[in-house]
């Protein structure tokens, strides 16, 4: 038997590269990329990092040995457009300097993205001052996130959260719960930020932004938009809510 001829593609992903590292708990952000990045030409590359099920301080300092290893197995590919950690709390906890360290150990990217500096990048972009905040976690998750988020210049003063530690039950937070919360913390703000890339957000941005008149965003939302930002041909992704239409 001899070798039947063939020959190679100079670039299989014209449209970029994007890779995304996601909690072995999550149950959404998949789903929402994939709606966000519908373009065939663009290659979404996706590997998994173990996750305790319950979201704490601890199991997010643990998640630093383990993200070398979950970057390690995304396809070795010359270069990434932008390689995103979805976590916020793990980002916020790790910081965004350790958190970029540990993923370019083992890949080749332009840029490491995570939901915690593109909802700054997106505050910026939309020149919000004061912000609503929701968030799922417990008290000592949360709070460093309000903190980091004033540390960045935006005012926080309305937050609520759910105190949930138990990533199963984040993921299945239903609608009306999370449009509840959202109108709790709209008072006088210019934005209301939906913390968490294990929550359903996407189907409730819009008809709160209508109802509110203030930006609703969301980790999955801001994450999408600015790993969008690093593609070599801007293709606006099919995202919901004001952001993406600016």
């Amino acid at each position: 038997m001899t070798g039947f001829p063939y020959s190679l593609i100079e670039e299989p992903s014209p449209a970029g590269r994007l890779g995304l590292i996601v909690l072995q708990v999550d149950e959404t952000i998949e789903g929402d990329f994939r709606r966000l990045f519908p373009d065939p030409a663009l290659t979404l590359h996706i590997t998994r990092i173990p996750s305790g099920t319950e979201l704490t301080p601890e199991t997010i300092a643990g998640m630093a040995e383990g993200l070398p290893r979950a970057t390690a197995l995304l396809p070795q590919v010359p270069m990434f457009d932008a390689v995103g950690y979805a976590c916020t709390s793990g980002t916020l906890l790790l910081g965004p300097e350790r958190v970029e360290d540990l993923v370019r150990r083992n890949c080749r990217t332009r840029r490491v993205c995570t939901p915690l500096t593109a909802a700054v990048e997106a505050f910026r972009h939309l020149g919000i001052a004061r912000l609503g905040l929701v968030s799922p976690y417990i008290a000592s998750v949360s709070e460093p996130l309000r903190e980091a988020f004033v540390a960045s210049g935006v005012e926080v003063p309305n937050v609520v959260s759910f105190d949930e530690s138990t990533e199963a039950n984040v993921a299945r937070i239903d609608g009306r719960s999370l449009m509840a919360a959202t109108r709790a913390v709209a008072d006088g703000v210019d934005a209301v930020f939906l913390s968490c890339t294990n929550l359903r957000t996407f189907e409730i941005i819009a008809p709160l932004e209508a109802e509110l008149g203030v930006p609703v965003l969301s980790s999955n939302s801001v994450f999408g938009w600015a790993m969008a930002r690093d593609l070599p041909t801007w293709s606006r992704p099919h995202g919901p809510g004001r952001l993406f239409g600016s």
